[in-house]
């Protein structure tokens, strides 16, 4: 459209037809090729009166700006282009204004754009409605819970990146000035089943791959989680990553959205704690194990991810194993226990991980709920928005398509029923006579699916609760049995006997006449889907839980609340809350959307006939178009009707003063169209049919074109004598111009000329005065140059006789310095780097030079080292200082030298200061602690090991119990003499304490530890700078240590050890030790 062109009506430019109603002639071919010419010039939207079809472009196009949300604004519903925001707008307005509850039910399946529908809507609703610190806080919770639910209830599948996994319905509530008061979100049958398993190609709900990507490290420790999707069985990788699709920035957007809306942080982390609960559960395995009667029970394989898991959810690891190994019944006053083998093991575990997931995404809703609800008590108006599951039908069509296309056989009887009530309404109102119109009434459909006597969903759960063996076949034979009749159903054994030979239709199928088409239905998992049963020992193993959520969210485990009548099944649940649903719906004005998915590439630009085609079949979309023009195609106000074609009738043009009616009678009288293509209500003109629309749309053009070409002509005639004028008047000034311009130009050249001729003579004259400079300079420079060279022959005949005498060491001497010079120069540039550890040096390249070379290699390796020192802290100066001690020490006499030289000596391996368990052991020891870890302590009798905490302080060697954090002994540094140990790659050794002294009452120390060298080096350092006196380190295969009275040799030999690193000590007699060490 042009940038200055103003539209009044979608027929102005209309590409293809904006209102489907209009279209002639209606059928599906010319449907789809009208939406194909709209959608290839970038018009994805088109009405069916009051009905919006969108068509999902799957690119951003610039049709959504602020500009766009003002050019709608308060404008008629058919006075601009097909737009989502002027459905938008009316429907806002009439709440507004009119004081009516409005609904917008967004339909259309998956990938086809309901979900990013029902945003535009919520946006554009916010962006028109008043403004305010209060009221935008409430906009924003509203538009916020829209992250939060696509996270929990979103997943990648074929058809879409983002597709809803759940139906939602959410009422905005508004106070009387139009401005939101808060909401209500309701949800409908959450696809949990998708949570255990994925079709191939599809992802599980983006919270899970939004947690492992764009958690921090610590958060996925706490959670007990790791950033490897492989990790996890619950986690398809064929398609873990999306293109487009950044789920680290997501989880950012997630958490921020979570706080707007008002979760606090221990809710956040409950939530998540909960979701890392189930993505555990799939790592969960099992083994079958016979019990001695012979029936198999299941034994989990791993028990790792049992205890994480129940760490994570406070629950007893014994209490959930055994709800994973046996079922209790329940019956009266008798409890009957029986054993679940592997099959049922696995069965428990993914009902349990779909309970958990889909109960935590109702209690999600309800918590939003709270937040986004209305503080006030005022009256309040209502607008729904509906963002709920389209028509399904697939290759394989189960359970969870059967209720979803229920819902739409729903959706579309109270969609006809509405829309023929708005209808008749009209007509009654503006007195046009109402004639009855034929249409498909589909609650025949409904009536075979819901009846509460002889409907499937009543069959389904009839055939759930009988006792006895319950299968799918059995379900499918009572189908037989009560709907073989029914001429919406079809079956390949129903007493019909012109299905017998229907070999497309196999036997464990049945099949249902929508209205949207035929649909196959698998009646394989039916059953088990709808009874969704939990066991008893896992609700109440859940509500054993510790955590405050989980334990909310299985209030049935409670024990002293048992119920023993059987839970409502998923078919009856969803039953009612459709009942709910459509009993809401009709006490609201509906506005409809109806989304359709151009192909299934998920691409721009490619319209694929046959897919639309299919799409508008199941939508109804013609049988809305017949409804629509079953009475009168269009009908418009009088003023506006007048105002678009006035320009046909002399009388009424340019103005026609009086009653508009009169106007328009006036007009089609003149025009002579038939009195039975059109009709006179109160307030509007309602012409019958799409052509009479045309033929006036036709006359208006041409009448247009004729009046632009008459105004046209008086315009150019009028701009021609203007130009005229101006141009005679612009002659004679330009005249005069220009003759100023050129008397101008003529005095400029005059003056150039001279200017010129002047700076030629003064050229002459300053190159004449340069000549002669020149020659007086070269006079002076000769004369000056011959009597130079005349002394200087003076003086070298006077002092030649001097200069033989001293030419040969002067020239030693001059030579002597240039190779210096060079030398210097030449090392300069081949200094090697500053590192100490380069031991890189040039060559030296003269033999007189040697000295040289190597004290100035010296002096730079000291002067580098320095260098490097200098920019050591104190902290690294002493780890330095410790790690050469130790080498000095143990450097070509201990095998295990080499390993630590590498590791940094931490010495405080025990955070004894930050754990409160050794909280009595840090109030015990008031020095400062150098060493604090868990040893090795050898048995003196019988050479077995015990767990000992090591403490190293200033002045005393402590060792203390590891699990009371009681000290067991004291030895103070003064009576410790010597530290043996092996020459070997162990980390056995033993302390030796002075004879006589308080703590060798018992005898020496025996110990073994993975820190030996940092150990021995600290006890060394520390006894020096405490005693004054090296600390003797002995180094043997074989020595002596004191045990009480005995003197016992400790020999280490060649051996497999059983522990590990720990060394295998074994007493031979009263007299010998042996240490075996590999």
């Amino acid at each position: 459209m042009a940038k200055m062109e103003v539209k009044t009506s979608l027929l102005d430019n209309m590409i293809g037809v904006g209102d489907m109603v209009l279209l002639e002639p209606l059928s599906e071919d010319s449907f789809i090729n009208n939406l194909k010419k709209r959608f290839d010039h970038n018009e994805i939207y088109t009405y069916i009166g009051s009905v919006v079809v969108s068509i999902n472009p799957y690119r951003q196009l610039p049709i959504y700006s602020p500009e766009k949300v003002e050019e709608y604004r308060n404008r008629n519903f058919y006075e601009l282009s097909p737009h989502i925001f002027a459905l938008s707008d009316e429907a806002y307005r009439s709440l507004r204004d009119q004081d009516k509850d409005q609904c917008i039910l967004i339909t259309g399946e998956s990938g086809a754009g309901k979900t990013e529908a029902s945003k535009l809507v919520m946006s554009y609703v916010a962006a028109v409605c008043g403004k305010g610190a209060e009221v935008n806080q409430v906009k924003e919770q509203l538009l916020q819970s829209n992250p939060v639910l696509e996270a929990f209830g979103n997943a990648k599948t074929v058809r879409n990146d983002n597709s809803s996994r759940f139906g939602k319905y959410m009422d905005i509530e508004f106070d009387f000035k139009g401005d939101p008061l808060g909401g209500v979100i309701s949800n409908y049958l959450l696809e949990k089943s998708r949570v255990v398993k994925q079709p191939r190609g599809e992802r599980n709900f983006h919270i899970f791959y939004q947690i492992l990507s764009g958690a921090s490290e610590d958060l996925l420790n706490k959670l007990k989680l790791e950033r490897d999707f492989s990790r996890y069985n619950y986690l398809s990788l064929d398609s873990a990553r999306v293109n487009g699709v950044d789920d680290a920035v997501n989880f950012r957007t997630v958490r921020n959205a979570m706080q707007i809306v008002g979760f606090m942080d221990h809710e956040t982390q409950s939530i998540l704690e909960v979701v890392a609960a189930v993505l555990k559960l799939g790592n969960i395995e099992f083994k079958p194990e016979s019990r001695v009667n012979g029936l198999d029970e299941s034994k989990i394989k791993d028990k790792n991810e049992l205890k994480e898991i129940c760490e994570l959810t406070g629950i007893d690891q014994s209490v959930l194993e055994r709800a994973f190994s046996f079922r209790t019944v329940e019956a009266k006053q008798e409890k009957v226990s029986t054993t679940l083998n592997v099959a049922q093991a696995y069965y428990a575990r993914d009902a349990l991980a779909k309970n958990l997931y889909s109960r935590l995404f109702s209690w999600l809703v309800t918590r939003i709920n709270e937040s986004i609800k209305a503080q006030t008590k005022v009256r309040k108006k209502v607008m729904g928005v509906l963002d709920i599951y389209g028509f399904e039908i697939f290759e394989d069509n189960s359970f969870e398509q059967f209720i979803i296309n229920y819902c739409n056989e729903k959706l579309q009887q109270i969609f006809i029923e509405l829309t023929l009530k708005e209808e008749q309404e009209e007509y009654i109102r503006e007195d046009i006579e109402w004639t009855h119109i034929e249409y498909f009434n589909n609650a025949i459909i409904c009536d075979l699916i819901e009846n509460n006597q002889t409907g499937i969903l009543a069959m389904l759960d009839e055939e759930c609760l009988r006792p006895g063996t319950v299968t799918d076949d059995t379900f499918l034979e009572k189908l037989n049995q009560i709907c073989a009749t029914h001429q919406h159903f079809e079956s390949r054994m129903s007493k019909c006997s012109r299905f017998l030979n229907d070999t497309s239709l196999p036997h464990s199928c049945f099949r249902i006449q929508h209205y949207a088409g035929k649909v196959m239905y698998q009646v394989e998992g039916f059953v088990d889907k709808n009874n969704d049963l939990l066991y008893r020992d896992l609700s109440q193993a859940m509500w054993k839980a510790n955590h405050s959520l989980i334990k909310a969210l299985f209030p049935e485990g409670n024990p002293a609340k048992i119920n023993l009548k059987r839970p409502p099944t998923a078919g009856s649940q969803f039953k009612a809350s459709v009942a709910t649903l459509m009993k809401n719906l009709q006490t609201k004005n509906p506005n409809y959307i109806r989304c359709i998915k151009p192909n299934d590439k998920k691409a721009a630009h490619i319209f694929n006939e046959a897919l639309v085609c299919h799409q508008v079949r199941y939508l109804g979309l013609l049988e809305n178009v017949r409804v629509r023009r079953a009475g009168y195609a269009f009908r418009q106000p009088y003023e506006l009707c007048l105002e678009r074609y006035k320009m046909l009738c002399k009388q009424t043009w340019p103005h026609w003063k009086g009653p508009a009616r009169a106007g328009v009678e006036v007009l089609f009288n003149e025009l002579e169209i038939p009195e039975e293509e059109y009709s006179f209500g109160r307030s509007k003109i309602f012409i019958r049919n799409p052509r009479t629309l045309f033929k006036l749309e036709d006359l208006r053009k041409q009448r247009l074109e004729d009046l632009a070409t008459l105004i046209q002509k008086i315009y150019r005639g009028w701009k021609c004598r203007t130009r005229f004028l101006l141009m005679k008047r612009s002659q004679i000034v330009i005249a005069s111009w220009y003759r100023r311009y050129a008397q101008q130009k003529k005095y400029q050249r005059i003056k150039s000329s001279a200017v010129v001729v002047q700076s030629y003579i003064r050229g002459w004259k300053a190159r004449k005065l340069l000549r002669e400079l020149k020659h007086q300079k070269r006079c002076k420079e000769a004369a000056t140059t011959i009597a130079a060279y005349w002394h200087g022959t003076q003086v070298r005949r006077e002092y030649r006789k001097f200069f033989r005498a001293n030419a040969g060491r002067k020239i030693y001497e001059f030579t002597l310095q240039k190779i210096m010079q060079k030398y210097f120069l030449e090392m300069k540039n081949k200094v090697p780097s500053l590192s100490p550890i380069d031991k890189n040096w040039p060559a030296r390249p003269y033999l007189f030079l040697d000295s040289t070379h190597k004290e100035l290699k010296r002096i730079f390796h000291l002067w580098r080292c320095k260098k490097y020192r200098d920019q050591f802290t104190d902290q690294q100066k002493l780890i330095y200082e410790e790690k050469l001690e130790a080498s000095e020490l143990f450097k070509d006499k201990k095998a295990l030298y080499p390993a630590s030289v590498g590791q940094p000596f931490h010495g405080a391996y025990l955070e004894i200061s930050k754990n409160p368990k050794y909280k009595k052991l840090k109030d015990a020891v008031e020095e400062k602690i150098i060493i604090a870890e868990v040893v090795n302590k050898i048995n003196r009798a019988n050479g077995k090991c015990a767990s000992r905490i090591f403490l190293l302080t200033k002045n005393n060697v402590l060792l203390a119990d590891q699990k009371s954090g009681h000290i067991k002994s004291e030895v103070p540094l003064g009576d410790v003499t010597k530290v043996s140990m092996s020459s070997q790659n162990d980390g056995f050794f033993a302390v030796h304490l002075k004879e006589g002294s308080g703590a060798a009452g018992k005898g020496d120390f025996l110990f073994s530890s993975d820190h030996l060298i940092e150990m021995a080096t600290k006890l060394y350092r520390t006894t020096f700078s405490q005693t004054k006196q090296k600390l003797n380190i002995e180094i043997s295969d074989e020595f002596l240590v004191q045990f009480r009275q005995d003197k016992v040799c400790v020999k280490f030999i060649q051996g497999n050890q059983k522990n590990g690193n720990i060394p295998a000590c074994k007493r031979k007699n009263n007299r010998l030790l042996e240490v075996a060490v590999p």
